[in-house]
C-alpha cells in the first residue's frame, strides 16, 4: 500500500466532491482501495481520466470529513483483470481518419496500423451505458477533441480523445476522432455483464474489410409486453411532446455507465402516488409540454401533478368533466383524458392507483432518453396494462394542496454552490452567473437545460478538461460560454469545466424550466478547496 497521488479535492454539489489525482494510474490505484472501504455515506465512486467523484449522503457524513478520510486511505496497486482479453473488429474509414493522421504526421495506414498494434486496456465506463474510455501502451496517441461536436454518431463508431479508445454503443452527440465502425454491440442487456468492455480488461482493435454488416451495433430496445383486448389498461392515443414511464430511477449503477435517470420533478412524482396510495417510487407518466390524450380501458384512480394547464375527462357517453390537478379522480372504462400545453411548468405527472404492470430494466421502469435504457418512449397506440389496485393504499383526498408552478414568462430563482472548476473562470464571469438573467432555449430536453445569456461566462483556463464524473445539477460551461444545467438524463462524464451546481433541494425545480423562462442563480456556498 502507498500513499495516494491527490493533488486536491473539490467541491462538486452538495451531494459530491471530485478527487483530483496526478495521473490515471493514481485513479485506478486508490479506486479499489475506496471502494472496498465502504466509507460511511459515500453513494456511488465514479473514476475518470485523472478524478473519482464521490457521492454521498449529507445526512450521514458532510463534504470535509468524507475528504480527510479519503486522504488517509492508502493507494494499492491496480488488480489485474477477471476478464479475458477481448477483439474489437474495427471497419477503419471514419469520418476523421484521414484528417487526423495527418495533423499527427503520419499516414491512415500508419494511424491504423499502430491502432491495431497497441494493446489498450479498459480504464472506466462514463458517458453512457457500455462506454469505457480504453487507454493504450503506445504515447502517439494524444488525440484532440474536435472543436465543434457532432450532433449524431452512429452506434459503433470507434472514437480517438485525449489518450483514449472507445466505442460509441449508441446513437448519440458526441466530440471524439471517428476513425472507424465495429459490428460489435457495446451493450447488451442479455449478455452478463451487459457491456462488451469492462474496466481492467484487456482490449485489441482488428482491422477488417468494408463488407462487414454494421447494422447490429445499435442496442436492443425494449418492448412493451403484449396486453389482451380485455386487460385492465390505458391507451396512448396522442403521445404529445413527450411521454415517457418514469419512477425515481436507478441508483447505484454509475460505476457501469448506468445513469440514475427517473423524474425530472421528483417531488410531484412522489405526490402524484401518494393521492392515489401508490409507493412512493411507483412508476407514472411523465408528459413534457402538454397535448396528450390517453384512453381508460378499465375502471381506475388517477391523479394529475407538476404542470399546469387544460385538462378535461371526457366520458364513454361524450360528457366532460375537469380532471383537477392534485386530486385523486375516479375514471371508468371509455374515458378519454385529455391534457392540453401547459402554461405553467414543463412538465406534469399521471399516476394510476396500482401502476403499470411493465417489466423493469435493471431494477426500474425509467426512460433514460441519453442513453436509451429502459422502455422507449410511449407512442400513438402503445397500451400499458395496469398493476394490482387492490394492493394500494387508501387515496387521499383532503391532500394539502400545492403551489402551482411559475408561469412561463416568469423569473424563476435557483440556488447553487460553486467547483469543482470554478477557478477555470474569471472573477467577471462568476458575477455574470448570478448577476444576469439566464434564459431557458427551445434546445433543452432532460439531458440539460440550455441557457443563453447577454453576456458570455469567460474562461481564463482555456485547456482541454480530460473527462470527468458530472452531477444532476451540474452547470457546465462550452466554449461558447453559454451554459448548460444537466438533467436526470445527462453524460455521466463530461470535458467541458462545470463552474457550480444546483443544490439538491433546487433540482425539481430545475427540471419544470420551459422555454423561454428566465432563471437567476443565487449562490449558497462559495468555491473552496477541501
Amino acid at each position: 500500500m502507498t500513499q495516494p497521488g491527490i493533488t486536491r479535492i473539490l467541491p462538486m454539489s452538495d451531494r459530491a466532491i471530485l478527487v483530483e489525482y496526478t495521473d490515471l494510474d493514481a485513479v485506478l490505484a486508490h479506486f479499489a482501495p475506496l471502494e472496498s472501504a465502504a466509507l460511511a455515506g459515500v453513494e456511488e465512486l465514479i473514476p475518470a481520466a485523472s478524478t473519482t467523484m464521490v457521492r454521498f449522503d449529507p445526512t450521514l457524513t458532510d463534504a470535509r470529513s468524507l475528504a480527510r478520510r479519503i486522504r488517509e486511505m492508502p493507494a494499492a496497486e491496480h488488480a489485474a483483470s477477471d476478464h479475458d482479453a477481448v477483439t474489437v473488429d474495427v471497419v477503419y474509414s471514419g469520418e476523421d481518419l484521414a484528417g487526423l493522421a495527418d495533423s499527427l504526421g503520419v499516414s491512415s495506414e500508419e494511424l491504423v496500423r499502430r491502432h491495431t498494434e497497441a494493446t489498450w486496456r479498459g480504464a472506466f465506463a462514463g458517458f453512457a451505458p457500455g462506454f469505457v474510455y480504453c487507454v493504450g501502451d503506445d504515447p502517439f496517441f494524444e488525440v484532440p477533441r474536435r472543436p465543434s461536436p457532432r450532433t449524431r454518431i452512429p452506434a459503433g463508431s470507434v472514437a480517438l480523445a485525449g489518450n483514449f479508445s472507445a466505442v460509441y454503443p449508441r446513437e448519440s452527440p458526441g466530440g471524439w476522432q471517428l476513425i472507424g465502425r465495429t459490428p460489435e454491440r457495446m451493450w447488451d442487456l442479455e449478455r452478463t455483464p451487459p457491456a462488451f468492455i469492462q474496466p481492467g480488461q484487456e482490449v485489441r482493435y482488428r482491422a477488417v474489410r468494408d463488407e462487414v454488416d454494421l447494422s447490429g451495433a445499435a442496442p436492443r430496445t425494449t418492448e412493451l409486453p403484449p396486453v389482451p383486448g380485455d386487460a385492465r389498461a390505458l391507451e396512448i392515443v396522442r403521445p404529445g411532446a413527450q411521454l415517457l414511464l418514469q419512477d425515481l430511477g436507478r441508483a447505484g449503477m454509475l460505476g457501469m455507465g448506468v445513469a440514475a435517470s427517473g423524474a425530472a420533478d421528483r417531488r410531484a412524482l412522489r405526490a402524484a402516488n401518494r393521492i392515489v396510495g401508490n409507493d412512493s417510487d411507483t412508476a407514472v407518466l411523465e408528459l413534457a409540454g402538454g397535448g396528450a390524450e390517453l384512453l381508460a380501458c378499465a375502471e381506475g384512480v388517477i391523479a394529475w401533478t407538476g404542470a399546469s394547464g387544460r385538462r378535461t375527462i371526457v366520458s364513454a357517453e361524450g360528457d366532460e368533466y375537469p380532471f383537477e390537478r392534485g386530486v385523486p379522480t375516479a375514471v371508468s372504462a371509455g374515458d378519454r383524458i385529455h391534457l392540453s400545453g401547459f402554461t405553467r411548468g414543463l412538465r406534469g405527472y399521471l399516476a394510476v392507483r396500482g401502476g403499470f404492470a411493465v417489466d423493469d430494466v435493471l431494477g426500474s421502469l425509467t426512460t433514460d432518453t441519453l442513453s436509451g435504457v429502459g422502455p422507449q418512449p410511449l407512442a400513438a397506440g402503445d397500451v400499458l396494462p395496469l398493476g394490482d389496485d387492490r394492493a394500494a393504499r387508501a387515496v387521499e383526498p383532503n391532500d394539502a394542496a400545492r403551489p402551482e408552478l411559475p408561469a412561463h414568462d416568469e423569473l424563476v430563482e435557483i440556488d447553487i454552490v460553486l467547483g469543482p472548476r470554478t477557478d477555470w473562470f474569471s472573477a467577471a464571469a462568476l458575477e455574470t452567473l448570478t448577476g444576469q438573467e439566464w434564459r431557458v432555449t427551445a434546445q433543452s430536453d432532460r439531458v440539460g437545460v440550455r441557457l443563453e445569456g447577454d453576456t458570455p461566462l469567460e474562461r481564463v483556463v482555456t485547456a482541454e478538461l480530460p473527462s470527468e464524473g458530472a452531477v444532476t445539477g451540474a452547470i457546465q460551461v462550452p466554449a461558447n460560454g453559454q451554459p448548460v444545467l444537466f438533467l436526470p438524463d445527462h453524460p455521466l462524464t463530461g470535458g467541458y469545466p462545470v463552474i457550480g451546481a444546483v443544490v439538491d433541494a433546487d433540482l425539481d425545480r430545475a427540471g419544470q424550466l420551459a422555454p423561454g423562462m428566465r432563471v437567476r442563480f443565487h449562490v449558497v456556498r462559495e468555491f473552496t478547496e477541501l
